[in-house]
């Protein structure tokens, strides 16, 4: 199938294929009117972006669970299964949405209270809330020595230049 382009603001020209469309039928909470997304990021990153087709300068930082907490194991509601076409779980995925403040990422959190569901068959997806209550939305990625030598990083860079 022929490759569609789209301009985005983050990535610049960024090309797909219609088939790699992840499709949101009730969007992403906040962003409910985006209801076409690409998923964009290197094998090797643990990090990806969710790109929206239907907004360029919308892009969201999503990682699997198992990057921040491999224990993880979200309940979900029946129902947002149903949503996306499949209760089989060899046919799902799930990411998590991070938050990577720009000017101090060593304290980026990720979102293990709403995670999203892929259907890796139907590329459908959605975001759900965790029934599990012990998640919380913005869990610290990093532990503390390991943002402390990345802070301290930063400023040696800052002083540097």
């Amino acid at each position: 199938m022929t490759d569609k382009i789209i301009n985005t603001k983050r990535f610049g020209e960024v090309s797909y294929k219609i088939e790699d469309v992840l499709f949101f039928p009730r969007g992403i909470p906040a962003f409910e009117s985006n209801n076409h997304w690409i998923l964009i990021g290197s094998d090797d990153s643990a990090v990806k972006w969710l790109q929206s087709v239907d907004d360029e300068n919308l892009a969201l930082p999503v990682t699997s669970p198992d990057a921040i907490r491999p224990d993880y194991n979200a309940k979900i509601p029946e129902d947002d299964l149903n949503l996306i076409g499949s209760v089989n779980l060899n046919d799902l995925a799930l990411l998590i949405v991070v938050s990577i403040p720009e000017a101090a990422p060593w304290n980026m959190t990720a979102n293990l209270r709403a995670p999203i569901i892929l259907n890796l068959k139907t590329h459908k997806a959605v975001q759900v809330i965790a029934l599990n209550e012990e998640y919380p939305i913005r869990h610290i990625v990093f532990p503390e020595n390991v943002r402390e030598k990345m802070r301290a990083s930063a400023l040696n860079n800052t002083e540097a230049q």
